[in-house]
C-alpha cells in the first residue's frame, strides 16, 4: 500500500476480476474505493477458491482494502441509491454493469456531468463473454499445447480480464487528468474482445497470419522463434531454459559440451545459431536433441552452475505450495506481502501494491471487508446521511 492517491475517491460498482482488480490497483495506491455490493453478496462473492470456513479467498483477495455497502439492488430505491454513491466523491466510477439500465452512463450523467465512468465489457457490441470466451475467438488455446494434439488447450490465467483491470485504472486515470484541465466527464468504454484483438495485432499475430496466409503451428513448450523449452535434469528435476542473446547462446553450448556439435549442425544446415535466433527454434528438433542430452546427464546443482554461468534466464518447474516453501523470492521474503487477517477469518501472506518505489515507505496490504461493513460509514461520510435518515434505510430493508 501507497500514498500516492490519498484523498482521491473511486467508486466500484463490478463483479468478477476486471472491475474489481482496477478498484484493487487504485486502493493499493492509496485512493479509498467504495464498492457496493447486493446484500448478501454479489455473483462472485462465493466463488472458488474457497477458505477452510467457506469464504471466497477470490473475493478476499481481489477487495482487500475497499470499503464495502450493501444495497438491495432489486428495488428501484435501492438503485437509485446506488445512482447516488456512483456520482458522488470524485466523480470516479468504475463498473462492469450493462450499457443500459440503471446504471448506464445517460442516467448517471444526469446526476454529474463530469462522471469519469469506466464500463468493462466482454464483446464491443454489448453481448456477453468472460476471459476464457473470448481467448478462444482470438485464437490463442490452438496455439497452446503440443503439435501432436490438436485439441484446444485454455490457459489457467485469467490474462484479458487481468490487463483489462490494469488498463482501466490507467484509463482512469487519463480521463480524470484530461477533467482537471477541460472540466469535462466521459464514458470510456473497455471491451475483452478490443484488448484481445488490439493484443494479438500489437505482438505482430494478425500480421503474422494476414500476410503468411496460414495460423502459427503448435511448437509445445518451445518459446516460439528463438532458443527455449522445457528440459530434464538426471536427478528428475525439470528447467525452463531459455537463450536468446547471442552471449547467452554461445555460452551455454559451450558450457555443456557442445561446441563441435552445434558447429557441425550449423556447417550441415548452412547457418549461424548465434547470430540468428529464429534458426534455433527452425532447427529446434535437432538442437534440442543435443541439448536435451548434454542436461540429461547432469544434476539441477551442475545445470544451474552451468545456466548462471552462461547468463541464460531459467527456472525450476514447481507448484505453487513447492514454490512457497523454497521460493522466497516470490513469497516468504517478498516485501510486497504481509500477513493480514481478513474478513472471513484467516490469516495469511497478502501482497500489496506489485509496484516497489524505494523513495516511499510500504505500508502493510489492507483485509477485506465484510459485505456491508461500511454501509452505515459510506452513507454518513459520502452521502452525508443523518442517523435518522440512514435508520430509515435500514428499516426499509434498502442496505445491510
Amino acid at each position: 500500500m501507497y500514498d500516492l492517491l490519498k484523498g482521491l475517491t473511486v467508486v466500484e460498482g463490478a463483479a468478477f476480476i476486471a472491475g474489481p482488480s482496477c478498484g484493487l490497483h487504485f486502493a493499493q495506491m492509496g485512493a479509498t474505493v467504495i464498492r457496493f455490493d447486493q446484500i448478501g453478496g454479489g455473483p462472485d462473492s462465493a466463488r472458488w477458491p474457497i477458505g477452510p470456513g467457506g469464504q471466497s479467498l477470490y473475493w478476499e483477495g481481489l477487495n482487500k482494502g475497499k470499503k464495502s455497502i450493501a444495497i438491495d439492488l432489486s428495488k428501484p430505491e435501492g438503485r437509485e441509491l446506488s445512482q447516488r454513491i456512483a456520482t458522488s466523491g470524485d466523480g470516479l466510477f468504475v463498473t462492469n454493469f450493462p450499457v443500459q439500465g440503471f446504471l448506464s452512463y445517460e442516467k448517471l450523467s444526469a446526476l454529474r456531468e463530469d462522471l469519469v465512468c469506466l464500463r468493462v465489457m466482454g464483446w464491443a457490441d454489448g453481448t456477453p463473454a468472460v476471459d476464457y470466451t473470448i481467448n478462444a475467438s482470438v485464437g490463442v488455446p490452438t496455439m497452446t499445447g503440443h503439435p501432436d494434439d490438436p485439441r484446444p488447450v485454455n490457459h489457467v490465467l485469467p490474462a484479458w480480464d487481468l490487463y483489462a483491470g490494469a488498463m482501466a485504472a490507467f484509463n482512469m486515470l487519463a480521463a480524470e487528468r484530461d477533467r482537471r484541465i477541460s472540466g469535462k466527464g466521459r464514458e470510456i468504454r473497455l471491451a475483452l474482445s478490443d484488448l484481445a484483438a488490439a493484443t494479438m495485432g500489437n505482438l505482430g499475430n494478425v500480421a503474422e497470419v494476414m500476410l503468411g496466409g496460414a495460423d502459427r503451428p503448435r511448437s509445445g513448450n518451445n518459446l516460439f522463434g528463438a532458443f527455449g523449452r522445457d528440459f530434464a535434469t538426471s536427478d528428475g528435476e525439470r528447467v525452463m531454459l531459455v537463450a536468446i542473446t547471442p552471449r547467452q547462446w554461445t555460452g551455454l553450448i559451450k558450457a555443456l559440451g557442445l561446441a563441435d556439435a552445434i558447429a557441425a549442425l550449423e556447417s550441415e544446415l548452412g547457418v549461424d545459431f548465434a547470430k540468428d535466433e529464429g534458426a534455433r527454434f527452425n532447427h529446434r528438433a535437432r538442437v534440442d536433441a543435443l541439448v536435451e542430452g548434454a542436461i540429461g546427464k547432469l544434476p539441477l546443482s551442475a545445470c544451474a552452475e552451468v545456466f548462471d554461468g552462461a547468463g541464460c534466464t531459467w527456472s525450476i518447474y514447481r507448484t505453487l505450495q513447492q514454490s512457497l516453501a523454497k521460493e522466497p523470492r516470490l513469497f516468504g521474503e517478498n516485501p510486497i506481502f504481509s500477513n493480514v487477517t481478513h474478513a472471513g477469518g484467516a490469516s495469511y501472506p497478502t501482497p500489496g501494491a506489485a509496484a516497489r518505489l524505494p523513495a516511499d515507505e510500504r505500508k502493510p496490504a489492507a483485509p477485506s471487508p465484510k459485505i456491508g461493513q461500511d454501509t452505515d460509514e459510506v452513507l454518513a461520510t459520502l452521502l452525508g446521511l443523518s442517523s435518522g435518515e440512514i435508520g430509515k434505510l435500514h428499516d426499509q430493508g434498502l442496505v445491510a
